[in-house]
């Protein structure tokens, strides 16, 4: 089995990550997707962040009619273990016949050399890396590039840029793909602006999701 990880905040989803993960599921041929909302991201220690509850809820609400797309728990579960190494970890040992696909943006794609265990991320899992509109500083797409890898590591790039599909004998061995499928410039931190300013954001989200922030009053 083939099961893409999609790691993040997710406060809240938006319809990009939905676009995301359907385009990973068709591309790679992912039998399914998990979201793995982070407790408190390293990253993001010190930042207001939403409920874990609140978060967990509005990935329930929006994931209900997806069958490929599931929730896990697993870092909500273990608030003393945030490291996307260990996450992995546990992952594989829960699903110890399957390929895992790790999905990151190319931001954190950046600046991955920062998190622990960076190498073994890069070098023990298949990892898929998604590039955003509004990605570079200018606004532009950000073309990612490994010249911030090891050698070892940056052997193990296939640019699939220009909505290129993978090809199937590359599943059987780990590889870092760079993806651009999908195009939809939103972002959480924009979605909480917008609603902070009274902002119709209906369009940009699930509708579940929309009416689960009106009714609990979130980002205002």
């Amino acid at each position: 089995m083939r099961i893409g990880v999609y790691g993040g905040t997710f406060d809240p989803i938006h319809n990009g990550h939905f676009r995301i993960a359907e385009e990973l599921i068709g591309a790679f041929e992912l039998d399914r997707v998990l979201l793995v909302p982070a407790y408190v991201p390293p990253h993001k220690r010190g930042q207001q962040i939403s409920s874990a509850y609140h978060r967990m809820a509005m990935l329930a609400l929006a994931t209900a009619g997806s069958p490929r797309i599931f929730v896990s728990t697993l870092e909500l579960d273990a608030p003393s273990r945030p490291y996307t190494i260990e996450t992995l970890g546990r992952l594989q040992q829960q699903f110890p016949d399957s390929r895992l696909f790790f999905v990151m943006g190319s931001d954190s794609f950046r600046d991955v050399i920062l998190w622990r265990d960076y190498e073994r991320i890069l070098s023990e899992y298949s990892v898929i890396v998604s590039v955003r509109p509004g990605s570079s500083p200018d606004g532009r797409p950000e073309k990612p590039s490994a010249a911030h890898l090891p050698d070892a590591i940056r052997n193990r790039v296939l640019d699939l840029l220009g909505g290129k599909p993978p090809a199937p004998e590359t599943f059987s061995t780990e590889h870092i793909y760079l993806t651009d499928y999908v195009c939809v410039d939103v972002s959480s931190t924009g979605i909480r602006e917008m609603v902070s300013r009274g902002q119709d954001v209906s369009s940009l989200i699930p509708p579940a999701v929309a009416g689960y922030i009106s009714k609990y009053k979130l980002y205002q």
